[in-house]
């Protein structure tokens, strides 16, 4: 039986920049970053990160790093939106936007489901900042 979903991919240009801007940016944790064994530095691996204290990881996969020909087609910027729950959606727009962060519009929006402002990360993977509940 299915338990639970254990972590998404989004494709990226580059690991480190990717990681840098979750981390850093976002304020994620990394989970995890392992290499096979022999692997040369500096080539892709497979990172995750998540918020603090949320079990679903995003795995953060290099564009052309798996020689699977189906990978292989994968683009950034064309998966998923998710949705990431604040309790603060104006402030953390002021505070993204400071730092630099795209978003696709100029304001956070009322909806009848709550704020939202939809994100962008360096490589287009779309994420909805939502503040669930206060729309008009």
């Amino acid at each position: 039986m299915i338990k639970k979903l254990g972590n998404v991919v989004l494709v990226v240009n580059d690991q480190a920049k990717a990681l840098d801007f979750y981390t850093r940016v976002l304020g994620f944790e990394k989970r995890a970053e392992l290499s096979a064994p022999g692997t040369p530095p500096g080539a892709p691996h497979w990172i995750t990160v998540a918020p603090k204290g949320q079990d679903i990881e995003i795995s953060l996969f290099q564009v052309g790093s798996s020689p699977d020909p189906a990978t292989s087609q994968l683009k950034p910027g064309t998966g998923p939106q998710w949705n990431l729950v604040t309790d603060d959606c104006r402030g953390d727009f002021k505070r993204l936007k400071a730092q630099g962060v795209a978003f696709d519009q100029p304001e956070p929006v009322e909806q009848p489901w709550g704020i939202q402002a939809t994100l962008r990360d360096p490589d287009g993977n779309r994420f909805s900042l939502l503040q669930p509940g206060m729309g008009p």
